[in-house]
């Protein structure tokens, strides 16, 4: 017979290039699986977070009235944008500032970031933040790790150590606002924070604090067990090597000489939102006459409406109404008021956001990060 005639036989071996295709599409239908639940996970997430947001919208719209609508949209085209400029440029500052300060945190680990990079990570990940809460710390170590050659662990480990930083002060600026004007912000502290957490400490009877603290115990204690008893196993020596890195990107806040400068940083930042916000006052005529200890009470309990919500979204604006009525200010032209200063930080968020992830692979284009210095 012929071979061109010849039938390959059934049960012939496959060929090399059949076992290597067949392998590529088991791991590419498992890469699909295993990434199909973080997706949906994100998915969720975003429409969660965005859905408190427009209920919130909605909570405060729903009983408006026509003619407290037509207020709101009559303080919405009256208010002079132009003044919104100065505050721009001082948002884009405080954002650079920012990035400086969070480079400092680099320092002690032996790393030197260029500038214009971390202020490209910073922006991508308040970016990010819009869509997904939360979500834009990670991304912002990890880019910022993929052109510096940064070790994500560590990176991760300086923005705790950075976001511990501001929560401290934070507190501190809603300490300082309380005191400097305890007639006007106590009741409302009375009234939001302090009787809903003795209402929550009253209802909470003892056994059931005693079984939440056996349950937190027992969790720490079977983490210890589960590390000790798989000591050996790589997912053991990987974990631990993450978390001695990111506890090493926390504590090098205590290893930086420039201590100075961090805290000079943080001051400035501080000021340069608080700045924008009396700017801000100078949009309507009905907020002119505003002073610090209003732009106090916007910048401390706005930037918790920050947290609360996507990218702020219903709370801050809700956040902002309330705070402005203690000082005299109708209902109406506060939560005009938060919209406009809303919009504008965000605005200043997606254009800066947008250009940084344009302009990272351009400036990155020849660049090689400079070894590690150790100490």
């Amino acid at each position: 017979m012929p071979p061109w005639t010849s039938k390959k036989p059934k049960n012939s071996p496959p060929s090399p290039y059949s076992r290597k295709k067949a392998t590529n599409y088991r791991l590419v239908h498992h890469y699909q699986h295993k990434q199909m639940p973080k997706l949906l996970k994100t998915i969720l997430k975003f429409i969660g977070f965005l859905g408190i947001g427009i209920l919130l919208i909605w909570l405060v719209t729903k009983n408006l009235t026509p003619s407290q609508v037509e207020e709101i949209k009559d303080a919405l085209r009256r208010a002079n944008y132009w003044i919104l400029l100065p505050a721009a440029v001082l948002g884009f500052l405080s954002h650079w500032v920012r990035a400086m300060r969070w480079r400092l945190l680099f320092f002690p680990l032996g790393y030197q970031p260029r500038k214009l990079n971390t202020f490209f990570a910073v922006m991508i990940g308040y970016l990010v933040n819009l869509a997904v809460p939360r979500l834009g710390e990670v991304t912002r170590c990890g880019i910022l790790a993929r052109y510096e050659k940064i070790p994500v662990d560590k990176l991760v480990g300086t923005m705790i150590a950075e976001r511990g930083f501001d929560l401290i002060c934070l507190i501190i600026l809603i300490t300082v606002t309380i005191l400097v004007q305890v007639d006007v912000v106590a009741g409302v502290v009375e009234s939001y924070i302090t009787n809903p957490l003795n209402n929550m400490y009253q209802n909470a009877s003892v056994s059931r604090l005693l079984i939440i603290l056996a349950i937190i115990a027992g969790v720490v204690l079977l983490f210890v067990w589960l590390l000790r008893r798989f000591a050996r196993t790589k997912a053991a020596i990987a974990l631990r090597a993450l978390i001695r890195g990111v506890m090493e990107g926390i504590f090098s806040v205590f290893k930086m000489k420039q201590k100075g400068w961090f805290l000079f940083y943080t001051v400035a930042m501080w000021l340069l939102y608080f700045s924008q916000v009396y700017i801000a006052f100078r949009c309507l005529p009905e907020t002119m006459g505003l002073g610090v200890k209003a732009g106090l009470s916007i910048l401390a309990f706005g930037s918790i409406g920050m947290i609360v919500t996507q990218g702020g979204i219903g709370a801050y604006q809700i956040i902002v109404q309330n705070t402005l009525v203690l000082y005299g200010i109708q209902q109406t032209i506060g939560y005009a008021f938060g919209w406009i200063i809303w919009v504008a930080q965000t605005l200043l968020v997606i254009v800066l956001g947008l250009l940084s992830m344009l302009g990272f692979p351009v400036y990155n284009k020849h660049y090689q990060p400079a070894p590690r210095k150790t100490t």
